[in-house]
């Protein structure tokens, strides 16, 4: 099963599944993401939309993509229930099909995990982001604590079936993308980190 069927058969039920970690870990940190996007956005491996109630009446246009159909039907169903408007489009995060410096800002939130190559989306979103925009990431990252890390390699042993990755650290990545952090902020023991960056 490659990554794509193996997300498209989560899509019914990712939302029960991260319903625990969704208000303690996770929406903190999509939050923090929101709160510095401006102008025509992208949301880049969308899921089933968990960012939109965080990003309603933040972007002038907002756009929405995931290579996976079945999470793409739930974000929109989600953003039609939270009266946001938004625009779907299916596309690989790794080849996204709009041009050059398109958008204000790019959000990827807890989906570089997930990627085959993560500083190749890195590199795309910085491809269709405006030189003064941002590029806005959030994700389970490897931890400051011994004993996270520990339990992170066997979340890595047994997420290794379906692409998972949880000691990457998007933050460290930056340069290789061609991009430069101007702000970051970490959950406790350092479980979620949030980056903004720029082209460098």
């Amino acid at each position: 099963m490659d990554g794509r069927e193996y997300w498209d058969g989560q899509a019914a039920t990712y939302d029960r599944a991260t319903a625990w970690l969704e208000p303690r870990l996770l929406a903190p940190a999509r939050r923090w993401v929101a709160q510095r996007v401006r102008g025509r956005t992208l949301d880049v491996a969308v899921g089933t939309g968990a960012n939109l109630p965080h990003l309603r009446g933040r972007a002038d246009e907002l756009v929405v993509t995931d290579q996976s159909v079945p999470m793409l039907v739930r974000a929109r169903d989600r953003a039609a229930a939270e009266g946001v408007s938004v625009t779907a489009v299916q596309a690989d995060a790794a080849s996204l099909p709009w041009p050059d410096a398109h958008f204000d800002s790019v959000v990827c939130t807890f989906a570089l995990c997930c990627v085959p190559d993560e500083v190749a989306v890195l590199a795309e979103m910085r491809r269709v982001v405006r030189p003064e925009g941002l590029v806005l990431v959030a994700d389970h990252v490897e931890s400051s604590a011994w004993l996270g890390r520990v339990v992170q390699r066997g979340l890595d042993v047994v997420g290794r079936q379906h692409g998972e990755h949880h000691r990457r650290r998007p933050l460290v990545r930056l340069a290789e993308a061609g991009l430069e952090p101007v702000e970051h902020e970490s959950s406790r023991y350092r479980l979620v980190e949030q980056v903004a960056a720029r082209r460098a």
